[in-house]
């Protein structure tokens, strides 16, 4: 099983060289930390960055360097930075090659729920309805299960809907798969899960074919 760090780290083997890349907030956050170092990638964030470099070491925080998910950031040489307007006409104008977002649920049919939860105070939807409107990939970073154990891979979102059949891939600490036309399909298993272990943790239309390898981290 995957935590957090697991997740980024195999979330960062889908980054391709030469990708203009949105992360989310929450764990997707972590992914620039992981990606190779014989590729070049851009790392944009809806707050008005573009050019994020990894997290900076203790001590050498700037507080006025921040990305969407207000933490401290560093840049790469050529960052540049532009007010929210600019940036959401990079989103908006399809100018952004991967998106990787979190999520509370996802639908077998790529729906995608990131933004509310009934009843609890939120300060707004941000960057993800564009984000999702507009990306032509999206990855999404999740655990498989809530705190109850239950799955949050779902025939149909219960919880409001950030975008519609816009999910390509979920990674979670169980498993990497594919939305497609006939539900999820898993294409690898975490170390230490059993395909089995993933067909009990998923609600939503499972789809298995041959022998499912293990992750290589």
């Amino acid at each position: 099983m995957l935590d957090k760090i697991g997740i980024a780290k195999r979330i960062a083997q889908e980054v391709q060289d030469g990708y203009y890349v949105n992360l989310g907030i929450g764990i997707p956050t972590l992914v620039a930390n992981y990606v190779r170092d014989d590729i070049e990638v851009e790392f944009q964030s809806e707050n008005g960055v573009l050019g994020m470099g990894p997290f900076p070491l203790e001590g050498e925080e700037d507080a006025d360097l921040i990305n969407a998910g207000k933490q401290t950031i560093t840049t790469l040489p050529g960052a540049s930075f532009f007010d929210s307007s600019l940036s959401f006409s990079m989103i908006r104008g399809q100018h952004v090659d991967l998106t990787i977002l979190g999520a509370m649920e996802v639908s077998e049919e790529g729906d995608i729920a990131n933004w509310k939860i009934p009843g609890k105070m939120v300060k707004g939807m941000g960057g993800a309805m564009d984000l999702v409107a507009s990306a032509q990939n999206i990855i999404v970073a999740m655990m498989h299960t809530n705190k109850a154990g239950e799955s949050k891979l779902l025939r149909k979102c219960s919880l409001p809907l950030t975008g519609v059949a816009c999910v390509k891939k979920i990674v979670t600490n169980l498993a990497v798969l594919e939305v497609t036309e006939d539900g999820f399909k898993l294409l690898e298993r975490a170390p230490g899960i059993s395909v089995e272990d993933i067909k009990k943790a998923t609600e939503g239309k499972l789809i298995i074919e041959g022998d499912i390898p293990e992750m290589v981290l």
